[in-house]
């Protein structure tokens, strides 16, 4: 495990988008997972800067989706698609061959998930895995107590993820599932990219670092990837030894 620690976000986002970049710029025809959320939107915001100036070329880049509220897809405001198509993909104009994101509308959840997979044996597994984390330790929709051989799969979320899950919309939102890689799908990743920011966040990062790894804090599994690189600013490592 590798930590960065950063003075504030804008400078986190600035280092973990060159080590994005310069991790994808090792592979022929590399799949990034990418995450929602406010923690990695930086680095979006970086990404799509420097193709819109064309400092970065990103036409051999391929894109999976890391997870979907049950019920909701692109069309909603507020899904995890729809704010990464605002952060990320529209700028960027992917074809479809290029991305896979879950249909969390689906009315067939195991083809769904099926699919998803295959999507990532095209590639040989994901190159670089860009991940945020929850206030309980939770990476992508992999909730405490999750098994760390899970794939492509249904997660029931735990309260305190849907309680959080509501900033990200405009009205109340009845969450209670998702759809998600699993831990087996990020710890195969070539590269893990965590990126945490935010006073709130310090308690749960002192866990995942100097805390026992276990699946009781899904973050914590991190530790055991051999090329995994956690992204701190300033008040988000405030409380680590």
């Amino acid at each position: 495990m590798q930590i960065v620690k950063s003075i504030n976000y804008q400078e986190l986002s600035s280092k973990a988008t060159d080590t994005v970049v310069s991790m994808m710029g090792m592979y022929s025809n590399p799949l990034i997972c990418v995450a929602s959320g406010d923690s990695p939107a930086g680095i979006y915001k970086a990404i799509s800067d420097k193709v819109i100036a064309k400092t970065l070329n990103i036409d051999h880049w391929c894109f999976l989706g890391l997870d979907e509220w049950l019920g909701l897809n692109g069309n909603d405001h507020g899904s995890c698609r729809y704010h990464l198509d605002q952060q990320l993909f529209n700028t960027l104009k992917l074809t479809s061959e290029r991305l896979h994101f879950f249909d969390g509308a689906t009315e067939n959840i195991a083809q769904e998930c099926a699919m998803n997979e295959q999507f990532i044996d095209r590639f040989g597994g994901i190159q670089v895995a860009i991940l945020g984390l929850g206030l309980n330790g939770h990476i992508g929709m992999n909730e405490p107590y999750t098994s760390i051989n899970t794939r492509s799969h249904l997660s029931n979320l735990d309260p305190l993820t849907i309680a959080v899950g509501q900033k990200y919309f405009n009205k109340p939102q009845p969450l209670s599932q998702g759809l998600t890689l699993g831990l087996a799908n990020l710890l195969e990743a070539k590269n893990v990219i965590l990126v945490v920011s935010g006073l709130k966040k310090a308690a749960i990062v002192k866990e995942i670092v100097e805390g026992p790894i276990s699946e009781a804090i899904p973050g914590s599994l991190l530790r055991n990837h051999p090329n995994y690189v956690l992204f701190l600013d300033e008040e988000a490592a405030s409380l680590l030894s």
